[in-house]
């Protein structure tokens, strides 16, 4: 038994670990956020298209973690539920794959030749998020349990230190290429060392250690042996984006390799002889750029598994630069590719996002190729990013102009599937270059299409003259508003559908799992429900804003979740350490973050060179954060209910994951006023009597 000082009620830990209560905190913080990553990584490459909604997964997570420290206070088991749901999860979704329908509305676009049934995603995503934050919930117990055995920061910090931990595990896996056995192995040895007793004696206590044993190690050895044949699968592999399956085979006697992501059919490598023979049109911008003439020097973005790059050796370049953000992708074409274009010596490899080598060279080209730079899934922990976002807006076509050659041009080609989308990007280039681009559509149902511009009207050769946009083309996407493939200016309704089911459920799940009185207990926390909104809208914009000034690439993805964590333990630092300012002061130095992340936005940024925009964009990003994470660490000593004050800030970094949404509305730039009325109100909110710390 412990006695929890601040509210004088007996909480019973029941916990057999063997381990202190910072040890428990820092295994049980680090398995939140490991499981956390996990489950979002896995369950996006096996249930199709679920990778498009990962912040679903992410947003049930929220809740579960929300729930499990509301219920530490008056659980009387540990929470053998969660090793359970999450055996019973991977079980299920490996025994009958199941498909997010996306419906038939052609508001938003979703790259794929799948033709897919299944149920309708707003019956899909509320059951994935429903299991997810069960499987959270079983962590974050362990974690609100050690809340009530430390003081306030004490265990904050140490919490912040275990998700660190448990960031750069899965980081560090993502890097090797490690398979989701590794990944698996690691939940398991934890979830064990953690809620198996470690009792010696006899009688009750061993028939108890028994039965803990089974209830946390059976649903997890099926979990263990459904990651092991996938893992083992001769040919399955993973990249830190995806799982990547390949197929060889020979069709007309050409030797094929079929490349397969997260169960989509994603790309070929397929001979340049063959594929210009089958597909002309892959040849059209070397003959409607540059008057005809052979580029020499060339840059392809998604150069994929290499074919593009075949194609432009093929064409007579003499070096092409060729960018591929999936490390595994590069790697495949590179090993199986039947041209070996990767082997060339005329060609240069990089692993890197393609607006991010542009900013980052001086090269000038002949030749600017988005050869179907189109990704499968989302930058994680934005809502509607995807990896290729940054590369189709106006500013972006502008970069591309400004490392052209004189007579060079800039061209890219896909399967649009509407034709709103490829008056769009035709638009976005003549907005870009001022005069109209060469349009070439190919006649099928997937609308696949090529789109030349030169740097001149002169340095383009069209077949015939592009009609222009129409009144309901949709205007160019920006780097603030950067969602390429949604047509409408509105949240599209299965978005909407989706997010007021999931509150409904946060709302019930909230009431069931903490009792009756959970409200009433987080009643006197409001103010820290909208500072953990506040806080999410914050993350986002880092995530969203380093993505554009330095990739949109897994490991600077990794390095800003990273970054916000040590941001938010240096903030919980200094409130223990020293005498903080009082918080009216820290509102305005958070107020006063937010106004320079408004008048400095990233367009200034990015003309930085890059070491300097290095350094003032993590002042300006984690500015906000660390003023916002010292008012918390504040408040959050002076709570009554340590328990109810921390849930009720995690459920609200749930609500500010569904505000994240507005974005597609307003901006990304545009969060920051929802973030400073988050903020106004938390501000106001705030008691101003406050108790004595304890």
């Amino acid at each position: 038994m412990a006695v929890d000082s601040a509210t004088d009620h007996v909480v019973t830990t029941g916990w057999p670990s063997p381990f202190g209560v910072r040890t428990r905190l820092v295994a049980s913080s680090a398995l939140m956020l490991f499981v956390e990553l996990a489950l979002i990584r896995w369950t996006g490459s096996n249930v199709v298209h679920l990778s498009y909604f990962s912040n679903f997964v992410l947003l049930g997570s929220f809740l579960g973690i929300g729930i499990g420290v509301l219920r530490s206070g008056r659980a009387k088991r540990l929470p053998y539920y969660s090793p359970i749901m999450l055996g019973l999860l991977v079980l299920v979704i490996a025994w009958k794959p199941v498909t997010v329908d996306r419906g038939s509305s052609s508001s938003v676009i979703y790259f794929t030749s799948l033709n897919t049934t299944g149920p309708p995603v707003w019956v899909i995503l509320p059951i994935i998020f429903v299991a997810a934050a069960v499987v959270l919930a079983g962590p974050a117990e362990l974690v609100g349990r050690c809340f009530a055995e430390l003081p306030r920061l004490t265990a904050y910090r140490f919490d912040l230190v275990g998700s660190l931990i448990g960031i750069i595990t899965f980081t560090a896996l993502s890097f090797l290429g490690a398979p989701p056995i590794w990944w698996g192995l690691i939940v398991t040895v934890v979830f064990a060392v953690l809620m198996i007793p470690r009792s010696s004696g006899a009688g009750r206590r061993a028939v108890a250690t028994v039965l803990s044993a089974a209830m946390v190690l059976a649903p997890l050895l099926v979990m263990l042996g459904v990651l092991f044949k996938e893992s083992t699968k001769s040919d399955n592999s993973w990249s830190p984006y995806y799982k990547v399956q390949t197929k060889q085979y020979t069709w007309e006697g050409v030797p094929l390799l079929t490349i397969t992501v997260n169960g989509v059919p994603h790309q070929q490598a397929i001979p340049a002889d063959a594929r210009l023979q089958w597909e002309p049109q892959y040849g059209l911008p070397y003959e409607r750029a540059t008057a005809g003439k052979q580029p020499k020097n060339v840059l392809i973005i998604g150069a994929g598994s290499g074919s593009d790059v075949a194609i432009a050796l093929k064409k007579g370049a003499q070096h092409v630069d060729a960018v591929e953000i999936d490390p595994r992708i590069r790697d495949l074409g590179k090993a199986l590719h039947p041209d070996r274009p990767y082997q060339d010596p005329r060609v240069s490899s990089h692993i890197d996002d393609g607006r991010a080598f542009l900013s980052r060279t001086d090269k000038k080209y002949d030749l600017i190729l988005l050869a179907l730079p189109d990704s499968l899934t989302l930058v994680n922990g934005a809502s509607s990013l995807r990896l290729e976002s940054y590369l189709f807006t106006q500013q972006a076509f502008e970069s591309a102009r400004d490392h052209l050659n004189p007579g060079g041009a800039f061209a890219m080609y896909n399967y649009y599937r509407e034709t709103w989308l490829i008056d769009r990007l035709a638009s976005t280039a003549q907005h870009a270059f001022g005069h109209k681009p060469c349009v070439d559509k190919i006649g099928d149902g997937l609308q696949q299409a090529v789109v030349t511009v030169g740097l001149t009207e002169q340095d383009q050769n069209c077949s015939a003259e592009w009609a222009g946009a129409t009144a309901q083309t949709p205007p160019p996407a920006t780097d603030n508003r950067p969602f390429l493939y949604l047509f409408t200016d509105r949240i599209p309704s299965l978005y909407l559908v989706t997010l007021g089911l999931i509150l409904v459920a946060g709302l019930v799940g909230v009431g069931i799992a903490g009792g009756g009185a959970s409200y009433r207990r987080m009643r006197p926390y409001a103010d820290l429900f909208l500072l953990g909104a506040g806080f999410m809208l914050l993350e986002t914009k880092s995530i969203t804003g380093f993505a554009l000034l330095f990739g949109t690439t897994w490991v600077v993805n990794a390095i800003v979740f990273a970054g916000v964590l040590v941001a938010v333990l240096a903030a919980v630092e200094v409130t223990r350490r020293f005498r903080t300012p009082p918080i009216k002061v820290m509102f305005a130095v958070l107020f006063g973050g937010l106004a320079l992340s408004w008048v400095f936005p990233d367009s200034w940024l990015l003309g930085m060179p890059v070491g300097l925009r290095a350094l003032v964009a993590v002042l300006i990003a984690f500015l906000p954060i660390f003023a916002a994470n010292v008012i918390f660490a504040k408040r959050f000593t002076d709570t009554a209910d340590g328990t109810a004050s921390f849930g009720a800030n995690l459920l609200g970094a749930m609500l500010g994951g569904c505000l994240e949404y507005a974005a597609l509305i307003i901006g990304f730039h545009g969060l920051l006023i929802v973030a400073a009325l988050l903020y106004v109100g938390a501000f106001l909110l705030t008691p101003k009597v406050r108790s004595v710390a304890k």
